[in-house]
């Protein structure tokens, strides 16, 4: 059995976050998704979650190419995660790219390349915007 882990908000769920659980998922057999608590995003991220983390995890762990679901409360838990759950591949998005390789010593890892014009982010600030329409990437200034 192949194990596949990745890490992240998934806050304000979206279809780039299904892509990119999809592609995590067709690379092995179990994908294990580590969800960022809503202490770990403020405290270490200094970012405010939209959606509470066990909600966020009732619509990760309902997803079929979920498997499991594991609290990410600090950064550097990724090695004991990697090991207890004898995962094969860890992957990102590419947006990560070179920021992993340290893992690469334990188990392969991937950075898969992420949904053009949509993210969390982009969605809130059109929300908070008050226009009106589709989200666009024109709307946005990262």
């Amino acid at each position: 059995m192949k194990t596949i882990l990745t890490y992240g908000t998934f806050d304000v769920f979206h279809v780039g976050h299904l892509n990119l659980l999809r592609r995590a998922r067709s690379l092995g057999d179990r994908l294990i998704v580590a969800l960022s608590t809503d202490e770990f995003n403020l405290q270490m991220k200094n970012k405010v979650t939209a959606i509470p983390y066990k909600d966020r995890k009732e619509i990760l762990e309902h997803l079929i190419c979920v498997d499991l679901v594991i609290p990410e409360t600090n950064w550097e838990q990724k090695i004991d995660d990697v090991l207890k759950y004898n995962v094969d591949v860890f992957v990102m998005g590419h947006d990560w790219e070179g920021k992993f390789d340290f893992l690469s010593q334990y188990c392969e890892v991937q950075y898969l390349k992420r949904t053009e014009n949509i993210s969390s982010t982009m969605i809130k600030k059109h929300i908070s915007s008050g226009k009106s329409g589709q989200v666009l990437a024109a709307d946005m200034t990262i």
